[in-house]
């Protein structure tokens, strides 16, 4: 049974550390990408392959991947609490944009660990 029904509910701080903390990890991985594109002289198929086809490098997307996923959801709540003033438009259009957010991350599991 719980008793503090404020622990279900996000916190103001927990949405601030969690934005700053998944930027951090994205633009780590922005600047890893951007590292590689100019310190590789010709980006052909296998060497891009190659890149993917390391187990660290999957898991660095991976978990980049579920970062941009939580910085959509807060971004998306943040923005459509705030200028989407209709209750019923906003729960269909936080339905529809964070199940493209899922997919995204679906999608981006699908071709990872496909090569």
């Amino acid at each position: 049974m719980v008793l503090n029904q404020a622990t279900l509910k996000r916190d103001g701080v927990q949405d601030f550390v969690s934005l700053r903390a998944t930027a951090l990890i994205i633009s780590a991985y922005a600047i890893f990408i951007i590292g590689y594109f100019l310190c590789t002289p010709e980006v052909t198929f296998e060497a891009w392959q190659g890149l993917f086809s390391n187990l660290a490098m999957k898991g660095f997307t991976l978990i980049t991947l579920v970062c941009i996923m939580v910085h959509t959801r807060i971004g998306l709540w943040q923005v459509l609490t705030d200028y989407v003033k209709c209750a019923k438009l906003r729960a269909v259009l936080g339905f529809v944009l964070n199940l493209m957010a899922v997919a995204y991350v679906a999608i981006g599991l699908i071709v990872l660990w496909g090569v």
